[in-house]
């Protein structure tokens, strides 16, 4: 350990280039985790697990860490607590003192890793499945310099073909490869979409605040609990509070030495390319290893995984700690107390993540608990009072005590909307347009749309036919008592998202529905399971394979995108259609980011006095708040309706500039008419209202 921390304080003080980067982020990610393991004496751990909690462990390290630092630092002197040397001195002394005691409690054994760690051996045919996040990173390179989605293409065909020969040869040597499978298919996928940009993608969703949070506490070195001049501003608050987008990648990127952008685009997609393995495990001892990798395959399929997820950082890292929260609850070889101080750590970094996640986890873990005291009159082995009240206790102190309570504030916030929304009982327009989607109660904009849905219900339908089969035990597969009252409560959360008014909006359906698929994905491997069983009356394990090729193959290349890109109709998919998307689409709905954006944002930054003195376009909610961090709270919003004062300032990107007629229906002009142009780069404009 000491010359391991040798060789990461050279790499760090005159910062080598790549060494830094790769050393430090194995040293960071793995070192403090499987010191955590020999620490609380897991040593019945296999391969899998051990690599999971120790990313899981020291994920939650860095977090702690960091915390404790930026609490105590200042008291100590330290007016710049988590600059990168006081960050490195801390982290380093921390993690070495644990080696020590590792060492003494090991005795003579010394301390070693895990045998299943330890002995770890690489198949050639890991070479080949690499190549998978090769073509992916390539790919996106082409699209990028070129446009040309071809390498990009073959990678997802690749995908698909790799699955299908998985699924048909069924031999133990291939069940080997199910782990490496999983997690090189995930790095593709994830890789293909972060890539696609020099710049984070937005997607609609929240990584520009994210980022805005980030850099806050890098710049000041420092996190502060309640940024003080966004006090009572509940969506920033939120973010604020969440140690997973604020502490951590000011961790990663200080040490590291590397850009906060792409600690977004390169670190987090590492860290969240583990969690379909840790699904798999978790899955595996209820429906083997074949049917969990199906199942890992239907979960990554899924467009969310790969897009959404790719643009909240925050929550992508809470769902590694909700799924090693289910497998440490789930895993019998655990000992009761090691089983306690794990569930302690993963919760601290669950709720120091991602509050909706959190809230959800306490829901599933309070219904197994109250389901064995009271229904099946005796209390699990697995899940004890005692962890149900920690984390209660836990969750809602820091969301209380923290950033002015506006996380707390805002859980009261939601719940009053619902409350309201439950008027509209009878509109099905109350429950949103993707649950009437799910449903099958919108219309499709086209034909292949329509083929696309199919497939989508096929595997809803057979996640139904499975968790009817657990409910009447008309199935071979047995399922842990707390697992099947999880995926029960699951199925009623699910069936309350599209029957409560306004409870999906809280959110997004597509994003529940994706937390969910952690919980109900194998369903529709146990559904496909007994549909064939029915028709054949008995089993054949070839069928299901071949069923489960013919529903989840379709399935994922349209997910993908890649039916539409083929046959070059509407396409969602920022990676494979950029260049021939509706401008409209992608700088308006996904908020896509370029250079001219950046540029601008970064010299209105710099040259504008922009406090509550500026309005801009759909800007105002991705570079100007990521890349030119200008607080919302400063900006108005550009409507049609928008009458600028004199010295006011006006920012226009790329959609404003380029395609004013169609998003503005000609009225940006009557907006602006009295304006100079005080900077333009050909793709973004920062203009001065000049009537007297």
């Amino acid at each position: 350990m000491f010359f391991l921390q040798v060789i990461m304080y050279f790499a760090l003080f005159l910062d080598f280039s790549i060494v830094r980067q790769v050393v430090g982020l194995v040293y960071l990610t793995f070192i403090p985790g499987l010191i955590t393991i020999k620490l609380l004496k897991l040593n019945k751990l296999g391969t899998l697990e051990s690599i999971l909690l120790s990313v899981g462990f020291s994920v939650a390290f860095l977090m702690v860490a960091g915390l404790i630092l930026n609490t105590f630092g200042v008291g100590f002197g330290l007016n710049l607590p988590l600059s990168t040397l006081p960050v490195s001195l801390f982290l380093n002394t921390l993690i070495l003192a644990g080696a020590v005691i590792a060492q003494f409690r090991a005795g003579s054994n010394g301390v070693k890793l895990p045998e299943t760690v330890a002995g770890v051996k690489f198949s050639p045919f890991v070479f080949v499945l690499a190549l998978l996040p090769l073509l992916s990173v390539v790919g996106t390179y082409a699209v990028n310099v070129s446009g040309d989605n071809t390498i990009l293409l073959l990678m997802i065909t690749a995908v698909a073909l790799l699955f299908i020969a998985l699924a048909v040869f069924d031999k133990p040597a291939v069940e080997k490869i199910y782990p490496i499978a999983i997690f090189m298919i995930a790095l593709a996928l994830l890789l293909h979409f972060s890539l696609i940009s020099d710049y984070i993608v937005p997607y609609g969703g929240d990584s520009p605040v994210e980022l805005f949070t980030f850099r806050m506490t890098q710049m000041n070195s420092y996190w502060h609990p309640v940024l003080p001049f966004a006090a009572g501003d509940q969506p920033l608050g939120r973010m604020n509070a969440m140690l997973s987008v604020t502490v951590l990648p000011t961790v990663y990127s200080n040490m590291l030495g590397m850009d906060p952008t792409w600690v977004y685009k390169l670190v987090y997609p590492l860290i969240f390319s583990l969690l379909p393995i840790g699904l798999y495990l978790l899955w595996q001892p209820y429906i083997g290893k074949k049917y969990a990798f199906f199942a890992a395959f239907l979960f990554m399929a899924q467009s969310t995984f790969f897009t959404e997820m790719m643009a909240l950082n925050r929550q992508s890292i809470a769902e590694l700690f909700f799924v090693l929260l289910l497998i440490v609850i789930l895993n019998k070889t655990i000992k009761l107390q090691s089983k306690y101080f794990a569930f302690v750590i993963f919760s601290f970094g669950l709720i120091f993540s991602h509050y909706a996640l959190s809230e959800i986890f306490l829901v599933l873990i309070f219904a197994a608990w109250l389901a064995s005291a009271w229904f099946f009159k005796r209390p699990s082995v697995n899940l004890q009072l005692g962890m149900v009240v920690f984390f209660f206790v836990a969750m809602f102190c820091w969301y209380i005590y923290t950033s002015g309570s506006l996380v707390f504030d805002s859980f009261i916030t939601f719940t009053g909307y619902v409350y309201n929304q439950l008027g509209e009982f009878f509109n099905p327009l109350s429950r949103g347009t993707s649950v009437l989607t799910g449903l099958g109660l919108a219309g499709s904009p086209s034909l292949l749309n329509t083929i696309s849905r199919f497939f989508a219900y096929l595997t809803e339908i057979f996640i139904l036919i499975g968790f009817v089969g657990l409910i009447t035990r008309k199935t071979k597969f047995r399922f842990d008592r707390d697992y099947a009252v999880f995926s029960l409560v699951a199925m009623l959360f699910l069936a309350a998202l599209t029957i409560v008014p306004g409870l999906a909006n809280t959110l997004n359906m597509t994003r529940y529905y994706h937390i969910l698929l952690t919980l109900l994905a194998p369903f529709c491997i146990v559904g496909i399971w007994m549909f064939v069983k029915f028709i054949s009356k008995k089993e054949k394990p070839l069928a299901v394979s071949l069923l489960a090729i013919v529903i989840l193959v379709p399935y994922f290349l349209f997910q993908t995108n890649y039916m539409y890109e083929i046959t070059k109709s509407d396409s969602w998919s920022i990676p494979l259609s950029k260049d021939r998307m509706n401008p409209l689409r992608l700088y308006g709905d996904f908020g896509y980011i370029d250079d001219f954006s950046v540029y601008g944002a970064q010299w209105l930054h710099s040259n504008v006095p922009y406090q509550n003195n500026i309005t801009a376009d759909n800007g105002f909610f991705t570079s100007l708040t990521a890349y030119g961090l200008v607080y919302r709270g400063y900006v108005s919003e550009i409507r049609n309706d928008t009458v600028l004062y004199p010295g006011q300032y006006a920012y226009l990107s790329y959609i404003s500039i380029h395609y004013e007629p169609q998003s503005w229906n000609g009225t940006l002009d009557l907006v602006l008419n009295q304006t100079n142009i005080i900077y333009s780069n050909g793709g973004s404009e920062v203009r001065m209202e000049n009537t007297k």
